[in-house]
């Protein structure tokens, strides 16, 4: 038996594997980001914000279908986050989130955060590349 064979998985929701870009709304700011995984309790995921533990954050992304077993939807959750890590060589800093609220958008507002996502991609990818 190996050591993690023995871990008891206390988590109370199910966590689903999904890689969604997601808008990160804090401090006055939105940075654009991308999930790792997402439950009814919480997420994980990357972003260059700078957030501290405890911090309160909005997170509008689409649903996926997987989650809501239906159509997928744009939805915005309000929570905090509970522990960051340290970005890796050629990653983001990752944030664990506890979600306390959401709400479901109108259909039209996935569309705009989808624009979000590609105008923050593009200006995101432009500044790296002057940046070098």
């Amino acid at each position: 038996m190996t050591p993690d064979s023995n871990r008891v998985e206390r988590r109370a929701a199910q966590r689903f594997q999904l890689h969604v870009p997601v808008a990160v709304r804090f401090a006055g700011r939105v940075v654009p980001g991308f999930t790792q995984d997402l439950s009814a309790r919480g997420m994980f995921f990357y972003s260059e914000a700078d957030l501290q533990d405890g911090a309160v954050v909005e997170l509008t992304f689409t649903m996926p279908s997987e989650i809501t077993l239906g159509e997928s939807m744009p939805v915005r959750c309000r929570g905090h986050v509970l522990r960051s890590s340290l970005p890796r060589e050629g990653q983001r800093k990752g944030f664990a989130v506890r979600l306390e609220s959401y709400e479901y958008l109108p259909a039209e507002a996935g569309e705009i955060v989808s624009q979000f996502m590609r105008v923050s991609a593009a200006v995101a990818a432009s500044t790296h590349a002057l940046s070098r």
